[in-house]
This record gives C-alpha cells, sequence and structure tokens, in this order.
C-alpha cells in the first residue's frame, strides 16, 4: 500500500513537471517578435546627436544586397561593405571637433557612455574607425539624444546609410547624424520592422534578407569595399584611413577554392578572406572555429570571382552555433589586443555582384593584389589572425601552410614584399590595365622565423564536391 502510495506521487510530480515545461515553451513560442524601427537612406533624424545639416556625412542610393547562405554577418567578410572614391561619405574630422567643443559637452558625456569610453578618449577612438556604406539593411541598436540623455532603440539601417565602423567591422556610428551604434541583441528572424516617421518601406525591403554583422574574429587592419558606382572596382581602404590612400583591384578576378576538408572552420573561412571569397556554412548558425570542414561546396579548384560564396559542410563536436544572440560559442568576439587565435570569418556577405575580398588580418600598406601566391620569407605582424594551433592538417606541397604567410591578391592579410619571381599558384591574374594596383610595399619585412626541428608530417586533407554560388551583380 505505501508503495503504492509512493509511485501515485512520483507520477503526479512528473505531471506537474512536464506541465511547467510544456507552459514554458509554449510562452516562448508565443513571445512577440523585437520591434525594429526601419531608419531609410537619407532621412533626418528626428533626435540626432548632430545637426544633420552641417554635411557630416552624406547617404547613397544602393540597391540592398541579399544575404547568401546566413544573415549573420562578420565585419571582415569580403564585400560586406561598398565604398566610393567621394570624399564626402564621412567627414570624421568634423565630428572629432563637435564631440570635443566644449559647447557640446552634454552630448559628449553621453556619447562616450554609450561607446564604453571616457570622453578624454574619443580622439583616439575615431581615428579608428572607418567609413564605410551599407550594402545591406542592417540590424543595429540606434540611439537618439532626447532631454540630455541618449535613448537606446533597435533599428534596421538601409543599404547605402553610411557609417563608421570599428576594428572588427561592426557598425560603431551612423555619419549623418553622429549616433552611436550597438550591436543588435536579437533573433534577426523574429523582428517586426515599423517604417514611419518619414522612413518609408523602401522598393527592395525583403525581411529575410537583413542582416545583423558579427565582430570580427580578430582586428580587420585592412577593407576592400566594392564601388557603388561601379560594382567592377574594387576599392582597399586600411583601417582608420578616410579615403585619401585608398587603392583599386578589379572584382573581376577569379580565386580558385583551396581544398580546406580536415581543417577547422575558422582557418577554412580565414582562408577563403583572404582569397577575397565569402564564407556559408550549412549549419543553424554561425559555427564554433573548431568545428570540422568536411567538406565545401563548390569543391578545391573551382574559380570563382571575389565575393562568392563557399559553402563549408562542418561537423560540431563541441560548443554550439552562434545564433546572433551573443549566446553561442562561435568565437566571435576578438580579443581586446586586437589578435586572435581563431581566424576568419564565418559568414557570408551578401554581395549580389562579385565583390571585394575583406581583411582580418594586418596589411602592411600598398599590399600588391596581383602578387603570386608563393611564400615569403617572412612571418605575418604580430596582430595577424594566426589558425588555432593543431586543428588545422600540415599542407602537402600543392596546399600552402595556414601557418605561414600565404600572399592573395585581394583581401590579403600577410605581409607583401613583391613578386619574388615565381609563377603564381593559386592567385589570378594581375588586374586590367585600366585598374591602378597597389603600389609594392618598401617597409623592411619581419625577421624570420625559426627553422623547425623536423618536417611536417603529411597531410590527410580531403576534399568536397562542389556546386557553384557566386554572387550576381545588383546596383
Amino acid at each position: 500500500m505505501t508503495l503504492h502510495v509512493f509511485r501515485k506521487l512520483g507520477l503526479r510530480r512528473l505531471s506537474v513537471a512536464l506541465l511547467c515545461v510544456l507552459l514554458a515553451s509554449s510562452c516562448d513560442r508565443a513571445a512577440p517578435p523585437t520591434v525594429v524601427k526601419a531608419v531609410a537612406s537619407g532621412v533626418p533624424s528626428l533626435a540626432p546627436f548632430f545637426d544633420e545639416s552641417s554635411g557630416l556625412g552624406h547617404d547613397a542610393q544602393v540597391r540592398s544586397q541579399p544575404a547568401h547562405g546566413s544573415s549573420l554577418q562578420q565585419g571582415s567578410t569580403p564585400g560586406l561593405y561598398g565604398g566610393t572614391r567621394k570624399p564626402t561619405v564621412c567627414d570624421v574630422d568634423r565630428l572629432e571637433q563637435f564631440l570635443t567643443d566644449p559647447r557640446n559637452n552634454r552630448k559628449t558625456q553621453e556619447w562616450a557612455r554609450v561607446v564604453d569610453i571616457p570622453p578624454s578618449g574619443i580622439p583616439a577612438y575615431l581615428d579608428r574607425l572607418t567609413p564605410v556604406l551599407l550594402r545591406h539593411d542592417t540590424l543595429v541598436k540606434n540611439h537618439d539624444y532626447k532631454k540630455g540623455k541618449a535613448v537606446p532603440y533597435d533599428a534596421l539601417l538601409q543599404a547605402g546609410i553610411s557609417v563608421l565602423v570599428d576594428e572588427a567591422g561592426v557598425p560603431a556610428v551612423k555619419c549623418s547624424c553622429g549616433n552611436p551604434l550597438k550591436p543588435f541583441k536579437g533573433a534577426t528572424d523574429r523582428i517586426s520592422v515599423q517604417f514611419e516617421d518619414g522612413n518609408k518601406k523602401w522598393r527592395d525591403y525583403d525581411a529575410d534578407e537583413v542582416v545583423l554583422v558579427r565582430p570580427a574574429p580578430s582586428k580587420v587592419d585592412r577593407f576592400a569595399l566594392v564601388d557603388v558606382d561601379e560594382p567592377e572596382r574594387g576599392i582597399y581602404r586600411r583601417t582608420g584611413t578616410k579615403g585619401e590612400a585608398d587603392q583599386v583591384f578589379d572584382t573581376r578576378e577569379r580565386h580558385p577554392v583551396p581544398p580546406l576538408a580536415g581543417t577547422t572552420f575558422g582557418a577554412a573561412s580565414s582562408r577563403l578572406t583572404k582569397l577575397g571569397l565569402a564564407t556559408a556554412y550549412d549549419s543553424a548558425g554561425l559555427p564554433p572555429s573548431d568545428a570540422t570542414v568536411t567538406g565545401s561546396d563548390p569543391g578545391p579548384g573551382t574559380a570563382l570571382p571575389f565575393g562568392s560564396y563557399v559553402k563549408l559542410n562542418v561537423r560540431i563536436e563541441s560548443g554550439s552555433p552562434d545564433d546572433g544572440s551573443g549566446g553561442g560559442s562561435g568565437g566571435t568576439t576578438p580579443p581586446a589586443s586586437g589578435t586572435g587565435s581563431g581566424a576568419g570569418t564565418g559568414s557570408a556577405p551578401g554581395a549580389g555582384t562579385p565583390s571585394g575580398p575583406g581583411s582580418d588580418t594586418p596589411d602592411p600598406g600598398g599590399t600588391d593584389p596581383s602578387s603570386p601566391s608563393t611564400q615569403p620569407s617572412a612571418p605575418p605582424p604580430s596582430s595577424s589572425s594566426a589558425s588555432p594551433s593543431g586543428d588545422e592538417p600540415t599542407p602537402t606541397a600543392s596546399e600552402p601552410s595556414s601557418s605561414d604567410p600565404t600572399p592573395s591578391g585581394p583581401g590579403s592579410s600577410t605581409p607583401d614584399t613583391g613578386p619574388t619571381g615565381e609563377p603564381p599558384s593559386s592567385e589570378p591574374p594581375p588586374p586590367s590595365d585600366r585598374l591602378s594596383a597597389p603600389p609594392e610595399t618598401t617597409e623592411a619585412p619581419p625577421d624570420p622565423p625559426p627553422e623547425p626541428s623536423s618536417p611536417p608530417p603529411p597531410t590527410t586533407t580531403t576534399s568536397a564536391a562542389s556546386e557553384t554560388t557566386g554572387a550576381q551583380s545588383r546596383r
């Protein structure tokens, strides 16, 4: 009899527990979507930090590009952002003058608080930002200035809006009004966009094509932008410059997909970034950097133009994908020092046209995009992104080592000391004569690395079947 009573109590408790789980699950599914305010290109803010009639920044008319593969984009993704040869996209000097003017002390205090720096650190902070144009409708946390306070709100910025991005490639300031920006937190597929206050729904708006920029896994030292006025032209822009030292490249140049099976996701996406190719993936979110790549689509040897997508098939053995809310273990937050053990982008850019490559590692200025892929004698600078130790197989003679610098044309993230005289093996031919190539660097190469104690073992890397998913032009 006693045993029977205990069994009944146990069943009741189990039933109550199951009911609670079902109720919680039901409540979660019924949670309302995040309300997001639309911010259209060229439409003045109702409560800006900076007077928009003063010419701080100018937006452009850019058709939004689709987000192939995922709504999550990393800041180092090739072709994620656009550029223009016009010098009026964002006047960073004017923004600094405004924020350092004692008459604007209250706004300065709030602006610095949002950015999480002391007011005295504003000039140095602005010097590290880079002006670009959005090529996608992009989710951010925007800030108005009302009654002496910064008021945050979730916003969707239309493609064509000029922004300043930080060293991780994340939007940090809306140029035209000087409003500080922070990353959006939430599911990109559960938003309700409100078009009001003059921000009418733009013609190419697509709720399924909005993107959320995640920090690059390491400091981006050079952005490769797509000229929004001439998509066949790519623009190299070093981080922290305003366009005065831009260099151009031909976005029609093609690069072969390297063998990637058997490497880690971080190392594989890094190699693709250096070649100007974008990374897509077959998981529900951004995979962890140590996830194992089992194949690529298209496969090794397929020549693709800049900004084309290579989907990586991954096997996640530990951790969980990053869903955009910051709770995953995709390894997307760069270290404070600007260096990292992970590498590369883990997202696919929404480049409808062939787009210029990005870079998540240092470029010693004047990198030649047409340089051959022979290995230089010098290792990359200390701030470059290195492949995780032991995660990527030792390459054969046909596959350059991930631990040695492999100069690639666009988006190259390793020092380039100019052509070595040896024929290129994986890089495209030099850009056409009508486009100027970046000058060769005159910097002295760093000291060579110590000789390895023993030769590397043979590789066991395998390849995957292919399916080309090159980018298409959308203006």
